[in-house]
């Protein structure tokens, strides 16, 4: 069995040599003439695959290691008896991490405490529900916009989208659709912005075309917004250079990019190929993961308060701000090579670890910062009681 693999997902060539011949290439390198031959692709989300790129191959399986698959044609797919798989809620903890370090990191420069504060989550799915959950679990009080659930459940904890407008924070997590009643393309356009409580924040870790971009850059030039993070752009890899100026913390599309969450979509796939066919897996998540890097923190919380501890231990297993200064000097890159800057900032992404892999000592710890770290994820040592480490 010939395999094309994109040289983005890490351990591919280790995992899926067990089943075939392995052939590695960029994303965006993909090309029909490079799967001649082929029987299966494996992919992340920046190569298109549609009929352009498969017609007249002899690739019977396409694996996407990623959550989304908006890049993927599946009707062309299902008509051509291609097998298919991606990687639902493989990478969504990362994600959802990645929004509550960008909250931890603008409550620590606005001097704007989370607690008590309301969050609108648009789209509840994987990504989505989890963001809810910690944002609970840091006292923020919680509103779930997600029509296609809200018809599906009939649950009222799923509200209109207008009603998320008078939050103080919005963040979107819904898939990229651009057609339908649930379309999502330009979903936060002028009437949205304009709609917003004035001095929102507003965080955008889904798809790019979610957002109109002319729309975002109006409402922050009129001061609508206290502060924005984008994760996602229009047009990547050659994003809008300009609105990378505008925003208070930007990154390359790595918000679903922990080591945690990549491997565990490299093992969905490889098991999904495995299951078409008809071979037998031999790999786990664990034959791939590394120690963690910060398996313990000791940490005093005597003279600091509950969000001061939370963004502290964030910050020391990942630092949202190194991925923004990363990302700053594109602005500087010649317009024609920022698309190759972008993508390997991606490709050379650093190991980031999720917060389950760490354990938090807490000295003079109280019940409320224990709770609110064990939300978010981290193992906590000590007792709220006794202050022990």
């Amino acid at each position: 069995m010939r395999i094309i693999a994109d040289a983005n997902i890490p351990f591919v060539r280790e995992c899926f040599s067990s089943v075939g011949e392995v052939e590695i290439a960029g994303g965006r390198d993909i090309t029909p003439q490079i799967l001649a031959g082929a029987d299966a692709l494996l992919v992340r989300s920046i190569t298109p695959v549609n009929e352009a790129l498969l017609s007249g191959s002899a690739v019977r399986f396409v694996g996407t290691a990623t959550i989304g698959f908006d890049h993927v044609d599946r009707c062309y797919l299902e008509d051509n008896s291609i097998g298919f798989a991606s990687a639902p809620g493989s990478n969504a903890n990362s994600a959802a991490e990645y929004v509550i370090a960008g909250l931890l990191e603008v409550g620590r420069r606005q001097r704007m405490q989370l607690e008590g504060k309301s969050i609108g989550v648009i789209g509840v799915g994987n990504v989505g529900s989890r963001v809810a959950a910690k944002c609970e679990a840091l006292g923020m009080r919680v509103l779930r916009n997600d029509p296609p659930l809200q018809r599906r459940t009939g649950d009222p904890k799923y509200v209109s989208i207008e009603a998320l407008y008078d939050c103080d924070f919005i963040t979107i997590h819904t898939p990229l659709t651009r057609e339908g009643v649930d379309k999502t393309f330009h979903l936060a356009d002028d009437r949205f912005f304009s709609a917003l409580k004035q001095g929102a924040v507003f965080l955008n870790a889904a798809r790019g075309a979610v957002v109109d971009s002319e729309a975002l850059k109006k409402a922050i030039g009129a001061e609508r917004l206290r502060a924005v993070v984008l994760d996602v752009w229009e047009g990547e890899p050659d994003i809008d250079v300009g609105m990378l100026d505008l925003v208070d913390l930007g990154t390359p599309h790595i918000a679903g990019y922990s080591l945690d969450g990549k491997i565990a979509g490299l093992i969905m796939i490889y098991r999904s190929l495995c299951d078409h066919f008809g071979l037998p897996p031999r790999f786990e998540v664990t034959d791939f993961l590394p120690a963690p890097g910060v398996p313990r923190l000791k940490m005093r919380a005597d003279e600091a308060t509950d969000e001061e501890v939370l963004t502290q231990a964030v910050r020391q297993v990942y630092s949202i701000e190194r991925d923004d200064g990363n990302l700053r000097p594109i602005a500087a890159e010649p317009a024609e090579m920022r698309g190759r800057f972008f993508d390997a900032l991606r490709k050379n992404y650093s190991v980031r670890r999720e917060f389950h892999n760490t354990t938090v000592a807490l000295s003079g710890g109280r019940e409320s910062l224990v709770r609110k770290l064990q939300g978010i994820g981290f193992g906590v040592e000590g007792s709220a009681e006794d202050g022990t480490d």
